[in-house]
């Protein structure tokens, strides 16, 4: 076999091979083909899915401004709840003092009416004997 005959018996070999690869793809292409009803269900598919993607954006977008709106009102909420804590501590401090003031000022009392009442009983015992004599309290 000289060397022409050797290109020849190539290139129909390869030639051979091209035919086979595009008549392969041929039959592929023919038995794999797409019909107009189903190009047109798979654009059905294709807008549905869209419309999906546009449902759950919005739905991701309402649900991030509801997450923020709860935020803020839960924080008013806490901010509130800080103020009325604060109120109530200050009310049941001032109402521990005025505790502590009337008890200091019913002892107080209790030692002037010690006071008075031992006043009364000189008072009473002056009368008695007729040595009545009126003095003020100190």
């Amino acid at each position: 076999m000289g060397r022409t005959e050797f290109i020849a018996v190539t290139a129909i070999i390869l030639f051979v091979a091209f035919v086979m690869g595009w008549f392969a793809h041929w039959l592929v292409a023919r038995f794999t083909r797409v019909t107009g009803s189903e190009m047109n269900e798979l654009d059905s598919m294709a807008q549905s899915l869209h419309d999906a993607e546009e449902t759950r954006d919005q739905a991701e977008a309402y649900f991030h401004q509801r997450e923020a709106e709860i935020t803020n009102q839960m924080q008013q909420t806490e901010a509130e709840l800080r103020a009325a804590m604060d109120g109530l501590r200050d009310a049941r401090r001032e109402a521990e003092e005025l505790r502590g003031y009337i008890e200091r000022q019913n002892q107080g009392d209790a030692k002037r009416m010690n006071s008075v009442t031992a006043q009364c009983h000189r008072i009473a015992a002056s009368s008695r004997d007729g040595n009545f004599r009126w003095r003020p309290p100190v």
